[in-house]
């Protein structure tokens, strides 16, 4: 899923938190911008593709398989969770960067990553050198990313400063919506073009943003994070991705599987370790003292793991237990994330009207019921999308549309203003986090034995269904608020 669907307050903040920018050149912000709402397009952009290719794979994964020789899902699975466990680990490093040594050179630098990333994606006839790039990709990513919010903010007239966040933050819905048709079309033609596409895109980016963008003040008091915090959450992600989704191969008690699952418990603890006792570190520990932070985290772990598990499983049951193309995959799986953007305009009415627990709460109910009517409807042998699906299906992404938002909204409102925009890069790193889980699940279930075989998928969607209801459960603590002395 996307990559978060961030809203006003967790993006309103500086992403350093340490101060807004300013043009060098005129030392005001978004008077002096020639063209801003050009400016604006520009960066959306660059984000809509960043977040477009954390979807835009899910639906093609089985022609890329037949095309490089290897229908493997636990193999083929590695192609996502590449992408999503480095853009996690480098979100948060990859924007005090960019704050530190320039906004602009790093937007532009995330930009050529991606592009020659996605090239070197296209050409590679082989699985890890097509995952190899995806870890790239991901890389460049994470720098525009954070980057763009950066110049968004810097570059937005006062007035039209919420406005021009809105709309940035939309792209990100826009892509989840547009992911799954995009991909399916795009795949049906050759899997290649899924990468290739980004080229035209990005290069004509990177000449608009050196016309364009101005050179922005980078806030030198930013201190250099923690780079050897984010190789070890890299490293506990990856090990512990590892050791689920090789264990039906390997076996669950085999020394490689235990290896690798005590590999990744001994790096979280270094992880969290090290993190203690850095200066900068890539998670500061002390937010979690915060009870609205910390059952924001674990919402949106659960809830993300308890996404992709379902979207993903959609995928592969339309596509090797239906046998459809993936074109029709693609429309068919849009309708889902489509509702994403529609509901999270009734989040914010209801917001006013009831604690933003409770519309979290419901929102993830709303997909746990969604979930739970798909495995039900398609038990059967005559099964029919339209009626065994699709009504599951877009009450779960109306859910979606509910929960997603308001968890990452009010992740950051009870925290400190100097520590509101890291703590909305560390729900972000949470939301990779969870798709990394959903898909591992996904791989270890679908490897069930049993002779029906829509055993594994029943047993994922239920699972699925548990998640959800979870993260509704967790979600109600965002209603907590700490008391201060008055």
């Amino acid at each position: 899923m996307p990559d978060g669907l961030p809203s006003d307050q967790t993006l309103i903040d500086p992403p350093s938190g340490q101060g807004t920018a300013h043009p060098a050149d005129s030392g005001t912000s978004g008077p002096g911008i020639r063209r801003p709402g050009l400016v604006l397009a520009l960066l959306a952009t660059a984000t809509f593709l960043a977040s477009l290719d954390l979807l835009i794979v899910n639906v093609a994964l089985d022609p890329i398989g037949r095309g490089i020789g290897t229908r493997n899902l636990s193999d083929l699975s590695w192609i996502l969770n590449g992408y999503a466990i480095v853009f996690a680990a480098l979100l948060v490093p990859a924007g005090r960067l960019a704050d530190r040594y320039g906004r602009k050179g790093a937007f532009i630098l995330g930009l050529g990553l991606f592009a020659a990333a996605s090239l070197g994606a296209a050409l590679s006839g082989q699985l890890w050198l097509l995952v190899l790039f995806r870890i790239v990709q991901a890389a460049g990513a994470a720098v525009l990313t954070p980057a763009s919010l950066g110049l968004v903010l810097a570059t937005a007239p006062p007035a039209k400063v919420q406005t021009y966040v809105r709309i940035w933050a939309a792209s990100g819905s826009l892509a989840a919506a547009a992911g799954p048709a995009a991909g399916g079309l795009l795949a049906d033609a050759a899997w290649q073009w899924i990468f290739l596409i980004n080229l035209p895109l990005c290069l004509a980016a990177i000449v608009m943003a050196i016309r364009l963008i101005p050179d922005v003040r980078h806030d030198v008091v930013t201190r250099i994070p923690d780079l050897a915090g984010g190789l070890l959450i890299i490293l506990a992600v990856g090990a512990l991705a590892v050791g689920l989704v090789k264990a039906p191969d390997w076996g669950w008690g085999a020394a490689s599987t235990l290896g690798s699952l005590v590999l990744a418990t001994v790096a979280l603890a270094a992880f969290v370790v090290r993190s203690s006792r850095a200066q900068a570190p890539i998670v500061e520990l002390g937010l979690f003292r915060n009870l609205v932070f910390s059952s924001a985290n674990v919402a949106v772990v659960l809830f993300y793991a308890s996404f992709v598990l379902q979207l993903l499983g959609i995928i592969q049951w339309l596509e090797q237990r239906q046998d459809w193309s993936v074109v029709r995959t693609g429309f068919a799986v849009a309708p889902g994330p489509g509702m994403v953007f529609v509901a999270s305009l009734l989040a914010s009415l209801l917001a006013r009207r009831m604690s933003v627990g409770l519309v979290a709460a419901i929102g993830a109910a709303l997909s746990a019921v969604g979930i739970a009517l798909i495995t039900l409807s398609t038990g059967g042998h005559d099964v029919h999308y339209a009626s065994g699906v699709l009504p599951g299906w877009l009450i779960g992404g109306f859910g979606m549309g509910l929960a997603l938002p308001t968890m990452f909204s009010s992740a950051t409102g009870d925290l400190p203003p100097d520590q509101a925009a890291t703590g909305s890069a560390v729900v972000n790193m949470a939301s990779q986090i969870g798709s990394v889980l959903g898909v591992s699940l996904l791989v270890i279930f679908l490897a069930l034995p049993g002779s029906d075989p829509h055993h594994g998928y029943a047993v994922a969607w239920w699972t699925s269904t548990a998640l959800a209801l979870a993260s509704g459960l967790a979600a109600l603590g965002l209603n907590a608020r700490r008391h201060t002395p008055s």
